[in-house]
């Protein structure tokens, strides 16, 4: 571990100031940073401790029916908060169905967002060839050992996949992204947040440097009464999945009137099903063919010789999701 500086910021302020420092460092909870610190791959000069500023730890509704969720919240308080559990239950599924109980309570909703992929290649720097750690050094996982690599939107760069649970609920419930910088406020859909590897696999958000996540904003509740979160892993609990999949349904009647659908451990980022969320809308489930839909949801998947099974196993995730969100099965 190398040598690096530690302050504390009392407000925002203080923290753009002090994390515009050459080599500066965010840290909250520290959950995925400090391990990245310990084995190296991680460098920072200054770690800029933002833990006392408890403006971004607050859970508040919104003028327009939404949440707004500081940055500093810890997953275990947002996963239990009052309007999150009831109008937001997708979210508090897949909070409650990630790490232990222990690593929730530190976990800050920032650092979530932030969370860099498991990919063994990546944490080892025994391994040379990571484009993501030691960019144009090559991706050992294609070649690799490959079983819990993406098997959409990676590039010949990069296959790594983004670990984060909380993520895919937020992109399927239209969560949007608040940034601060020295110059002010803008916002980021979450779905915009994070980025494909392409021919720059480091950099995992379009976060700037120096740039501070303040909160995420969800729009009113759709999907209270409809929601459901799979994950499927090798263990029951405290691992990542091979496949998740968020779902939050809306329906008039019988039809669906808006739907929500994201996967999560097949991309670098959390995935959007656009598509089959349109070919929901207006239709009566009875009378679609989700098997179908997930297929073609799926039919650009890349695999790799240890993980050719993802995209079966995501079709049949996706089918099982849909139906126990819509009540068509029990969980």
């Amino acid at each position: 571990m190398n040598n690096f500086s530690y302050v504390r910021a009392a407000d925002v302020d203080s923290a753009l100031r002090l994390g515009g420092q050459p080599g500066a460092a965010f840290i909250a909870g520290g959950t995925n940073l400090v391990d990245l610190i310990k084995g190296g791959v991680e460098q920072p000069r200054v770690l800029v401790d933002i833990t006392r500023i408890t403006a971004l730890a607050q859970i508040q509704e919104t003028a327009q029916g939404g949440v707004r969720i500081g940055a500093l919240a810890p997953n275990s308080d947002l996963a239990m908060h009052p309007l999150i559990a009831s109008g937001y239950p997708l979210l508090s599924q897949a909070l409650l169905s990630g790490a232990s109980a222990q690593l929730r309570n530190m976990a800050t909703v920032g650092g979530n967002l932030l969370q860099r992929t498991r990919c063994y290649y990546f944490y080892d720097t025994g391994f040379e060839r990571c484009n993501k750690r030691r960019p144009g050094s090559g991706c050992g996982a294609r070649e690799g050992y490959n079983r819990i690599h993406a098997v959409l939107g990676g590039s010949e760069r990069c296959i790594a996949v983004n670990p984060s649970d909380m993520c895919v609920a937020l992109a399927a419930l239209d969560a949007v992204v608040e940034v601060r910088n020295l110059r002010g406020t803008h916002r980021l859909p979450l779905t915009e947040f994070h980025r494909l590897p392409g021919d720059t696999p480091q950099r995992d958000t379009n976060l700037g440097a120096g740039e501070l996540i303040t909160a995420v904003e969800l729009p009113a509740s759709r999907y209270a009464q409809h929601a459901y979160y799979l994950k499927l892993r090798d263990r029951a609990s405290y691992a990542f999945a091979l496949v998740s999949v968020a779902v939050g349904l809306q329906f008039d009647g019988e039809r669906v009137a808006s739907a929500g659908i994201a996967l999560g451990g097949v991309a670098p980022k959390p995935w959007r099903l656009v598509e089959f969320e349109t070919a929901l809308q207006g239709r009566r489930l009875a009378d679609v063919d989700l098997s179908a839909l997930a297929a073609a949801a799926l039919a650009g998947a890349e695999t790799f010789p240890y993980n050719q099974f993802k995209p079966e196993l995501a079709r049949r995730a996706i089918v099982r999701a849909v139906r126990v969100a819509a009540g068509l099965e029990a969980a």
